[in-house]
């Protein structure tokens, strides 16, 4: 007969997410791994697999959530202000104490993506994901009005796609706050 699992599945799979976001993929050890989940060698294969495995069950469950947070700020107020929401919260990562791990997402495009057709596939749909979630979004403010742009909207959320991982990239490398909010205003105007 079969033994009793005698941890949670799930926070164990946030534990080791945790480690593949700070230190990234190719950087985390099986020890790491280890010491996160606090299981066994045997507990962790035998539930989740391979690194690689539990690497993308972690990713998805991050992948999962980041949507319906998205979803969340996208849809409240204002369409221009759930935008301008979306992206501050991006930037407001610098003023914090510990460093920003930015989106995983972003890091596993330039990590992993470019050489692991799985992982950039889930890459590729969070960034369309993101941009249909904006489009609509946006088309969601020219009705209303608090988007004052003619342009196209799906034109719109690709520019904001194109910037959203610079902004990423710029709050993990702790960029300069003036930069990120000037850029980030330029940005916002495309939007008037």
């Amino acid at each position: 007969m079969a033994r009793p699992q005698e941890f949670n599945t799930a926070e164990a799979l946030q534990n080791a997410l945790g480690v593949f976001w700070r230190k990234g993929y190719s950087a985390t050890t099986l020890e790491d791994l280890l010491e996160s989940t606090g299981l066994s060698k045997s507990s962790l294969y035998s539930t989740f697999g391979s690194k690689r495995e539990l690497f993308l069950k972690a990713f998805d469950s991050y992948r999962a959530a980041r949507t319906i947070e998205m979803e969340r700020v996208l849809t409240k107020g204002s369409a221009r202000k759930a935008i301008e929401t979306f992206f501050g919260e991006i930037v407001s990562g610098l003023q914090k104490s510990e460093p920003s791990e930015g989106c995983m997402s972003t890091n596993q495009a330039v990590e992993m993506a470019p050489h692991d057709p799985e992982v950039r596939d889930r890459v590729e749909a969070d960034f369309q994901l993101i941009e249909d979630a904006l489009a609509k979004t946006i088309e969601r403010g020219q009705k209303e009005g608090s988007i004052a742009s003619t342009r196209r909207a799906r034109e719109l959320a690709r520019l904001l796609v194109i910037a959203f991982p610079g902004l990423q990239v710029m709050v993990r490398a702790r960029g300069g706050k003036s930069r990120l909010d000037d850029g980030l205003k330029i940005l916002l105007a495309n939007l008037d």
